[in-house]
């Protein structure tokens, strides 16, 4: 996470999901960053600046300055427009870095096009009229948006942190794109307190621990079956001088090796098994008939 924070790309996107939301992690980067003395531009589009402030400390809540778009969606106090507002956030900022918190941009993709968004983000790293540079933290619900939004927005970005979650904790996956060197991917565990602050875990401490609880006996589960799975000894001998099918004898291995003599006269070889009964008085006692 620190990686996030040490950044000064254009575009960190923070992409969240129904099943785990980011709105958390934003707040508590922006806590970090406000704790190391950069101002701090927030763009709240989806919730209050009352709700957005919640939790937040004093000092963190000082540093912030905050642009209300939740009370006119439309823009027009100003007549501004979705996309003006956030041209004009940095217009009032101090000289120095400067970070501006986008909640969120799913919000504004539903309100401008696409590709509007797309340049207005590019350009504001490059915006001459702040002396600085500016790292912009957009919070993104990806299973919003279709493949072309998201494949656009993350052209953009620097870095990419998927918001998720494992055994109760909240795993943050970070993929750092570097066109001309081998990308770089973290994953962090970590759990964000009631102040929105970061306690990070290792992930060998949330393996889950195998349960010591008093041993259950023994069961054999071939006790209760029907038939028998075991040979006795004399079965085993049985078994292991049993003739196979598929075994030649000798009259079938001398027919086979001068054929010859078998066409000339047609014979039948039949072998008997231990268990066969031929009653010479009644040969067809065994078809019942």
């Amino acid at each position: 996470m620190l990686q996030i924070l040490a950044s000064r790309g254009d575009l960190v996107l923070l992409r969240d999901s129904v099943e785990w939301e980011g709105r958390s992690l934003l707040k508590a980067l922006i806590r970090e960053v406000a704790l190391k003395g950069e101002q701090v531009q927030v763009l709240g589009c989806e919730v209050s600046e009352e709700v957005f402030r919640e939790g937040l400390d004093s000092d963190t809540n000082s540093r912030l300055v905050y642009h209300d778009v939740f009370r006119d969606p439309q823009g027009w106090t100003g007549n501004w427009g979705p996309l003006g507002i956030l041209r004009a956030c940095l217009r009032g900022a101090e000289p120095g870095p400067c970070t501006l918190a986008v909640d969120s941009l799913s919000w504004l993709l539903l309100h401008a096009p696409c590709s509007a968004l797309c340049q207005t983000l590019r350009a504001l790293g490059h915006d001459n009229s702040h002396p600085g540079r500016v790292r912009v933290l957009g919070l993104l619900h990806e299973d919003v948006h279709g493949p072309g939004p998201l494949g656009a927005l993350r052209s953009l970005a620097q870095i990419e942190v998927t918001v998720g979650g494992n055994l109760g904790f909240t795993t943050a996956q970070v993929f750092h794109p570097k066109p001309r060197h081998r990308s770089i991917e973290q994953t962090y565990w970590f759990s964000i307190l009631p102040n929105f602050s970061l306690e990070f875990h290792k992930e060998t401490l949330l393996e889950p621990r195998p349960h010591r609880g008093p041993q259950s006996p023994t069961v054999d589960a071939m006790a209760d079956l029907t038939f028998n799975v075991h040979l006795s000894k004399k079965e085993r001998e049985a078994r292991d001088t049993l003739a196979l099918p598929f075994h030649f004898s000798s009259e079938k291995q001398q027919s086979l090796l001068h054929p010859a003599l078998a066409s000339s006269t047609s014979q039948i070889f039949y072998e008997p098994d231990a268990d066969d009964y031929l009653d010479q008085e009644d040969p067809d006692d065994d078809l019942d008939i």
